[in-house]
């Protein structure tokens, strides 16, 4: 189990290559909410995404052996790209397997970070076993997205920034793919204050953790290929991750929200704060778009997760909702 005392460390070591990001007020939701909302910018994260934390945090304790075999991973995006970076900075080779679907700015950032890209299959669970079967053929170390304790502790930073930021804080609403993001700071926020909720939010198209807690145990992907915007949130939970039993133990709820209300989100956060965030990373404010009496006088973060979207889906958003 990953503790408090690991987030902390991972704290320590990645200050180097991860930014501590803006958490803004956001008078927009406020208002619309009675409710004082904080917005965590994890979209002007380096590699415009949280990813990069739990990856460096990851990287920075590989072994000489490990590095010089090289690593490999599966993503939607984000993580491939904190894994091209992290490469890139330390020294060693990385190899990304991302769906053929992947969106076209998370390519061109693997790409940038020097990084052996494949793309292979049309969803992630497809992109996530080639990944693991080359990682067994070339010898690389296969780098989990979420199922690995050194990437939770690294992702669990953002629940200290957010304490030591907004003390007063009484929930913090964060997007649900796998896991590894909420998990980390649920355990940070609730080993620090223990009365905060922490709320997952998916979309209905991609429901995976949220009908696992429900089952009481992980389910596959009951959708070969989901239509969805928030397609960071769309991998499945692999048999025996460590994330699901953390999110039983220390997540309070998670909520499902509908895709024409992600799209909502990604708009008005372009039009009331100008801030730039896909589909995945507007999760949080898509929840309260639909649940505006549900935090009234309270003190809410919300954490954007990531600012990569492309610029044509970003457009017909922007179009289809003014």
């Amino acid at each position: 189990m990953v503790t408090l005392k690991d987030i902390q460390e991972a704290q320590k070591a990645i200050v180097p290559y991860a930014n501590c990001t803006p958490l803004i007020r956001s008078k927009f939701l406020s208002d619309l909410c009675s409710a004082d909302v904080f917005l965590k910018l994890e979209n002007l994260q380096v590699t415009h995404s949280f990813k990069i934390r739990g990856v460096i945090n990851k990287l920075l304790h590989l072994s000489a052996e490990e590095k010089a075999q090289g690593v490999i991973t599966a993503s939607a995006g984000n993580h491939g790209q904190a894994v091209a970076f992290g490469g890139q900075k330390l020294g060693f080779s990385a190899k990304i397997v991302v769906p053929t679907t992947t969106p076209k700015i998370k390519v061109d950032g693997i790409k940038k970070y020097g990084a052996e890209l494949i793309l292979f299959g049309e969803t992630y669970p497809e992109a996530e076993r080639k990944a693991k079967e080359l990682a067994q053929s070339e010898g690389r170390l296969y780098i989990s997205p979420y199922n690995d304790p050194l990437i939770v502790a690294g992702h669990g930073t953002i629940g200290l920034e957010v304490v030591n930021e907004l003390p007063k804080v009484d929930a913090v609403l964060v997007p649900v793919g796998g896991g590894g993001l909420i998990s980390g700071i649920a355990i940070a926020v609730k080993n620090l204050k223990s009365n905060v909720q922490v709320i997952g939010v998916q979309s209905e198209a991609v429901p995976i953790m949220f009908e696992s807690l429900k089952a009481g145990k992980i389910v596959p992907p009951h959708r070969h290929n989901p239509k969805t915007i928030a397609e960071g949130l769309s991998g499945g939970i692999e048999k025996g991750s460590i994330t699901f039993s953390i999110s039983q133990q220390y997540i309070d709820e998670v909520v499902l929200v509908r895709e024409e209300t992600l799209r909502q989100a990604v708009y008005l956060l372009w039009k009331n704060e100008q801030q730039v965030v896909e589909g995945s990373g507007a999760a949080g404010v898509a929840m309260l778009l639909e649940n505006k009496d549900s935090f009234a006088e309270q003190s809410v973060a919300v954490v954007l997760t990531g600012g990569n979207i492309d610029d044509s889906l970003f457009q017909s958003i922007i179009a289809s909702e003014q």
